[in-house]
């Protein structure tokens, strides 16, 4: 999975297939949260790719993007979380924007 943004130092938002968003942040870290047919969350059951207005829910699938793209094995051991909550997404997004970024992390070696 690779972040449509093509500027990732610049961080920004971009709408992910009708069901979900990116978060970019300035570090090149990368959040995705979907909440459309087949992600873990309240519209599980709904049709993959299935074209909704409008399907709200209260749970969405999210996962962290490297800067170079690649998703992130997070603590459970997994790439994805899901049936996370709006606090826990926010949770996420915040740890997201203030992890280093790849030149920090180079410059402490």
């Amino acid at each position: 999975m690779r972040t449509p943004n093509t500027d990732e130092r610049r961080g920004g938002f971009a709408i992910t297939r009708g069901k979900g968003f990116h978060v970019s942040f300035e570090n090149g870290w990368t959040v995705s949260v979907q909440f459309g047919g087949g992600n873990y969350c309240d519209n599980y059951d709904d049709g993959i790719g299935r074209e909704v207005k409008s399907n709200p829910s209260t749970t969405a699938e999210v996962a962290i993007l490297s800067p170079s793209g690649e998703l992130i094995e997070l603590p459970d051991g997994d790439t994805v979380l899901g049936w996370q909550t709006p606090a826990q997404v926010l949770s996420l997004l915040i740890e997201t924007a203030e992890r280093p970024s790849v030149e920090a992390l180079e410059s402490d070696k």
